[in-house]
């Protein structure tokens, strides 16, 4: 796209050029990162994709994305199945989830699981304000929330009193190392996500969140 003096735009003017210039990054991204299907996905990653549709019913864009990689995307999967095999519950992993995503600004990953924990009747109060960066009303979940955001802001240096409060709220101290897991999940789909920028579904639009 050809520069443009931005300061001699009207405000109309200004707000289609910025359009213009994400749409134009948008597609340069998607020409390196397309969104793959079972039919067009390299042959490596066709057996995850459908594990995935079985799964969710369907294949989320970031999967499609992902797939691209095949040496990602099964390396994925296998940290996706462990984590949901785990000793947290379903809510508590979508608190995980959720916290991850929003402590790495990954975009389509806080829609996405804001919708899941929806859905695995998590407050709605709770959500928002994991969704606001707040500690979740709930002791418990809050607990949860705050230390997983807590290990990727320190690179893993917390400190004694945030495994005391992690335990004070019944958690055992295994899965304070559990939750790794689930943060190392998270790292391989907010990265992803931020990398190759899928579109946002029809069905996540009511869930979107800006950094």
């Amino acid at each position: 796209m050809a520069s443009v003096d931005a300061s001699a735009l009207t405000l109309a003017a200004r707000t289609d050029f910025v359009h213009a210039v994400i749409s134009e990054k948008r597609e340069a991204i998607m020409s390196f990162y397309p969104i793959q299907s079972i039919a067009s996905a390299p042959d490596k990653s066709k057996s995850v994709l459908e594990q995935v549709q079985q799964t969710f019913g369907l294949i989320p864009n970031i999967a499609g994305a992902m797939a691209n990689s095949p040496e990602l995307i099964k390396a994925f999967i296998g940290l996706f199945q462990q984590v949901h095999a785990g000793t947290f519950t379903e809510a508590e992993i979508q608190i995980l989830l959720l916290t991850n995503a929003v402590t790495n600004s990954s975009a389509w990953a806080v829609a996405f699981h804001t919708m899941l924990a929806l859905k695995q009747d998590v407050a709605a109060v709770d959500v928002d304000a994991i969704r606001a960066r707040r500690a979740p009303a709930n002791k418990r979940l809050a607990a949860l929330s705050i230390l997983a955001r807590k290990l990727i802001e320190t690179r893993g240096h917390v400190i004694e009193q945030d495994l005391t409060a992690f335990a004070e709220a019944g958690f055992r101290p295994e899965q304070t190392l559990e939750i790794l897991a689930v943060i190392a999940a998270s790292t391989i789909t907010n990265y992803a996500g931020t990398m190759t920028e899928p579109p946002l579904e029809d069905f996540l639009q009511q869930h979107a969140w800006q950094a």
